[in-house]
């Protein structure tokens, strides 16, 4: 053991005499980058009961520790996550990372326990109290160099201030209003604040909204061109307007403009039925964007 604790001493030796980093400067490493770790949150889970987790925005990416732990979101609800010990009684502590569609990054540390206090958590709960998860952003490649935390309050902002800034962009027919209330533009992104109403007695049942860049409405008999564009983000799912009621939605878009002979359609289609609307922006209503910056944003 002696000539062993030599040998280790002498290559130690060795190497700091040949330019070899010293033991101080590991340390010094290590502790920088402490000063940017993230705590975990921890949590027990069981074989025999599944544990929920509900998160303030839809679940883009789950990252498990181990193989003692399965996990999936839930049917139909993107935010919730099931969780639950995929063996009994495992004794090693494990983690879990979660990566929400609002950016924010999550650390969990799991403990097995036969009887856990809590099997439902509510994360957004969480944050009421806790603030240090807003510094944890993840930036997805889709929105480019925007923090997605600053777009979620864009969306969230344009969505509760609720103001009518485009009075000529509407559709109506069968008791079903389609409105453009107004278009916000940050940081190359385009923001559409849409309402449906339902005048009628009868609910009007979403199956799908389209965007598009197509060719203006002419009377010779030629081939329409479109292009469809996909939604970076929309503010809430809008599945249903019930009778004599109405909804609302924000709607993210990567940044474009028009040539004279096109518009910009956004079709929203009835589920089993005829009463699908259509909206058209033209160029001139594009440029005419509010700025995000000019709101006061509600995280």
């Amino acid at each position: 053991m002696l000539v062993l604790c030599l040998t280790v001493c002498t290559l130690k030796l060795c190497a700091q005499e040949h330019g070899g980093a010293p033991a101080t400067d590991t340390i010094k490493a290590d502790s920088k980058l402490k000063a940017g770790s993230i705590e975990p949150y921890w949590l027990t889970v069981t074989y025999d009961k599944t544990t929920h987790i509900i998160f303030p925005s839809k679940i883009k990416y789950v990252d498990l520790g181990s193989e003692f732990l399965i996990a999936g979101k839930a049917e139909e609800a993107d935010n919730v996550l099931r969780i639950k010990a995929a063996i009994r009684d495992f004794e090693p502590e494990t983690n879990f990372s979660v990566i929400t569609e609002d950016g924010h990054f999550y650390n969990f540390d799991v403990f097995y326990s036969r009887y856990p206090s809590t099997l439902n958590y509510d994360v957004l709960k969480m944050l009421q109290t806790e603030e240090k998860e807003k510094v944890n952003d993840v930036l997805f490649e889709n929105l480019g160099d925007t923090q997605p935390s600053l777009t979620e309050a864009a969306l969230k902002t344009i969505y509760n201030r609720d103001k009518k800034l485009i009075k000529h962009i509407g559709s109506y027919s069968f008791g079903i209003s389609f409105l453009l209330q107004g278009i916000y533009i940050y940081n190359g992104k385009y923001y559409f604040h849409i309402q449906v109403k339902n005048k009628s007695n009868v609910p009007f049942y979403v199956d799908f909204i389209t965007f598009k860049i197509a060719d203006k409405k002419t009377t010779r008999r030629t081939a329409v061109q479109e292009s469809e564009m996909k939604p970076l983000r929309v503010y809430l799912p809008l599945e249903s307007i019930n009778a004599n009621r109405s909804e609302r939605n924000v709607i993210l878009l990567d940044q474009f403009t028009l040539d004279d002979d096109k518009v910009f359609r956004i079709e929203i289609f009835e589920k089993n039925g005829g009463r699908h609307q259509i909206l058209e922006v033209e160029n001139t209503d594009l440029i005419r964007a509010k700025p995000v910056t000019d709101l006061k944003l509600i995280f």
